[in-house]
């Protein structure tokens, strides 16, 4: 089995659940496959059985890449989705971080991870994405996201109106700070700070979900992800910032924005005595009460 590892920041606090994952993947005689600017943040702190093999690009990884592990928080599991792709290779999250609603293994669930992983007591979970389909070129080849699509306001006290069409239907004016489209996935992200709902994945939904709207009366809608949805800004600035996950560009307020599903879905490892519903339990402490 070969085994990617990606990871960006190194905090040495987290040096012995890395490394206790290094020695039961070697154990396990896995091959390594190592993202290269975080083989050079950890090479000093840490034990690598030899010189691994590294990767820095889609190309490498895909070769015969069995699994990704993302080593660190939600941000981090986004930032492997440039480097998988289409490629179907199934991603495990590893939480160093807070809260990690996508990496849903905890630092003290790695021997037992491992363990499920190499008797392949685990399921994957397909996630869909939504992709940008105009304007073309914004984001290159990656104009796809996993989480969700925002559109803010830029440097400025000024209002922001977002104009929205759902298969050629005006459905509103949003006026406010920007707008979200959102996956399930990333209903649980920004999309869950400004009111919107948790979508089960699976769903087939996308969220619309105003920032800090101006009209009391507006609230989030789930629409179909078969939807596809056309945007119109319109302000005094001459320039907006759009995010697509953890990639941000510029656009102008003359460009039509045309998002819809995405053709492929992301394939993220599923552990089988967790779900999408004890997640959000243990996540958002759903059910407790310190009273008892």
């Amino acid at each position: 089995m070969k085994v990617a590892l990606f990871g960006k920041e190194f905090d040495p606090a987290y040096r012995q659940y890395l490394q206790l994952l290094i020695d039961e993947l070697t154990a396990k005689a896995a091959g390594l496959l190592i993202y290269e600017p975080f083989f050079a943040k950890t090479k000093d702190a840490l034990s690598w059985p030899g010189k691994p093999a590294l990767f820095s690009s889609h190309k490498e990884l895909t070769a015969d890449t069995d699994m990704l592990f993302s080593i660190g928080g939600d941000g981090t599991l986004l930032d492997t989705i440039p480097f998988v792709r289409d490629s179907g290779i199934p991603i495990l999250g590893i939480n160093m971080g807070r809260l990690g609603f996508l990496s849903s293994i905890s630092k003290n669930e790695i021997r037992q991870a491992l363990i499920s992983i190499f008797n392949k007591e685990y399921s994957i979970d397909k996630r869909a994405m939504l992709q940008l389909e105009k304007p073309a070129g914004i984001f290159g080849e990656l104009n796809y996201g996993l989480n969700d699509l925002t559109i803010y306001r830029n440097n400025t006290t000024s209002l922001i109106v977002v104009h929205v069409y759902v298969d050629d239907y005006f459905l509103n004016s949003y006026w406010g700070d920007g707008l979200i489209i959102s996956t399930p996935t990333g209903s649980t992200a920004y999309s869950l700070s400004v009111g919107g709902p948790i979508i089960a994945p699976g769903s087939q939904n996308f969220v619309i979900a105003p920032i800090a709207s101006h009209n009391l009366t507006v609230r989030p809608i789930v629409i179909q992800d078969s939807s596809r949805i056309k945007i119109r800004i319109e302000g005094r600035e001459e320039k907006y910032l759009l995010t697509l996950d953890s990639r941000h560009s510029a656009i102008s307020r003359e460009d039509e924005l045309l998002v819809t599903r995405c053709s492929f879905s992301v394939n993220l490892v599923q552990m089988n005595n967790k779900d999408f519903f004890s997640t959000i339990r243990d996540k958002l402490l759903w059910g407790v009460d310190y009273r008892n």
